[in-house]
């Protein structure tokens, strides 16, 4: 419960705007208290009751307190801490609950000094006496978290407190150990989506552990590229693939929505450019035992959507996936079921392009992809075009609809073949904000014939 206006100032820490190296010992204040002293143990929860908003009503301060005086007839004798309201020096003060026990001899109302000091405190709460009131209206709240580390995007005006903003907020969340601020935009000094940054606090290693859609992840943080904000998007994407089918995740990254799929018993081909993020993804593959389904590669993201369809349709893959209970089965003289396989499809049902920044500008690779295939696809077969998942950047408006015309022009200058947000077998999603004026979206619609088959 929140405070009362009239009295929540005095639960407050002292205020220092001056303060530029974070002082903690500065952070401390004795509040003078009413409190009731509980004569017998087993009424602490009773009396507590009974009084309701008599007794302090503070977050993070429990009204349950030791009796200052020391113990009474060998008990452990505790003291509720009463509303500031309450005087103990004026029974006029006190409700007609509190005097009704002090009359029966279950409490009695005595001075009480709360002691307050750093650890009391929340980080919003340190950060707003120390941060002048004049750069209050955008307080730095927020941060991503991979793994053991907090990622600020600090704005101008917050630079100047960087390591006092660093040093509370590794005080103030146990979990982080590492305190780090991004000084570039993601991608714009290399094409592997990673970022300069500076180290404001803590441990400087950035080898973090991730767990997702069950799945881990281990790797280098300044060396590849993570979103923890992606985690519903990626559970999204996942869900619509099918097991059994194949899936070729074109901008891989380290696998977050590789290694889930291929958790779920679908054939990924994943692929990126960046050697670290290669790795870390070979690691996922191994250390989340999905390595019967998934197949990384660290290619050239354009040479690989054509590569990749060319040599999927010269395997022939067939994977046990029988459950382990046929086994147990067996052994205890019942008739076991037939096995069970997954065959490995020669056509990716979908493509996946997490590379916002550029992902469109790739999409003339699937020009011609199935130049001579058409036997291969409906009204042959059963089997259907596949659908492309391209992720983009576009301007924020209320309802979207500019930006969805926007990005469809885009993806029909790539392919050379117009499309519309109103067509069929189009979807535009919007992901989430970047900034006030910037969203993601994941553009997905079917590969077109007269694309594929040109």
């Amino acid at each position: 419960m929140t405070e009362a206006p009239s009295w929540s100032d005095m639960f407050r820490p002292p205020v220092n705007r001056a303060m530029r190296v974070l002082d903690r010992s500065f952070f401390k204040k004795a509040v003078p208290l009413a409190a009731a002293r509980v004569f017998e143990k087993d009424q602490i929860s009773r009396c507590r009751t009974y009084l309701g908003q008599d007794v302090l009503q503070v977050d993070r301060i429990s009204s349950v307190r030791s009796d200052p005086d020391g113990n009474g007839g060998g008990q452990d004798r505790k003291a509720l801490l009463l509303s500031p309201d309450i005087r103990p020096e004026d029974p006029l003060t006190w409700s007609a609950k509190l005097q009704e026990l002090v009359q029966a001899k279950k409490v009695d109302v005595m001075p009480y000094e709360l002691c307050l000091k750093y650890e009391t405190w929340t980080y919003h709460d340190i950060i707003s006496s120390i941060i002048p009131e004049d750069d209050q209206n955008e307080l730095p709240v927020g941060f991503s978290v991979v793994g053991h580390v907090a990622h600020l995007n600090l704005r101008e005006q917050y630079l100047q407190y960087k390591h006092l903003i660093a040093a509370v907020l590794l005080d103030k969340n146990p979990a982080i150990r590492t305190v780090i601020n991004k000084v570039d935009d993601v991608g714009s000094q290399n094409e592997y989506r990673t970022f300069q940054y500076e180290l404001l606090a803590g441990d400087p290693s950035l080898e973090v552990e991730i767990n997702q859609l069950d799945c881990t992840f281990r790797f280098d943080y300044s060396k590849v590229y993570w979103n923890s904000r992606l985690n519903t998007e990626h559970e999204r994407l996942v869900t619509m693939f099918r097991p059994g089918e194949a899936v070729c995740d074109v901008m891989a990254g380290v696998g977050p929505f590789a290694v889930p799929a291929a958790k779920r018993n679908i054939f990924v081909w994943a692929n990126d450019l960046n050697p670290d993020s290669y790795a870390s993804l070979v690691d996922a593959t191994s250390r989340n035992k999905v390595t019967r389904f998934l197949k990384a590669f660290n290619e050239d993201g354009r040479s690989f959507i054509r590569t990749s369809a060319r040599e999927l349709r010269t395997q022939n893959v067939q994977i046990d996936v029988t459950p382990k209970a046929r086994r147990h089965l067996k052994e205890m003289g019942f008739e076991t079921p037939p096995r069970q396989y997954a065959i490995q499809p020669i056509i990716f049902s979908h493509y996946v392009m997490n590379l916002p920044a550029t992902a469109i500008t790739f999409l003339d690779a699937f020009i011609g992809l199935y130049h001579g295939q058409e036997a291969l696809f409906v009204p042959y077969t059963k089997t259907t075009l596949p659908i492309i998942h391209v992720y983009c950047f576009s301007t924020k408006s209320e309802d979207n609809e500019l930006a969805k015309r926007k990005i469809c022009r885009e993806i029909s200058d790539r392919i050379g073949y117009v499309i519309e947000p109103q067509d069929k077998e189009i979807e535009i999603w919007d992901v989430r904000d970047v900034s006030p004026q910037k969203r993601m979206f994941c553009a997905s619609f079917r590969l077109p014939a007269e694309v594929a088959f040109h």
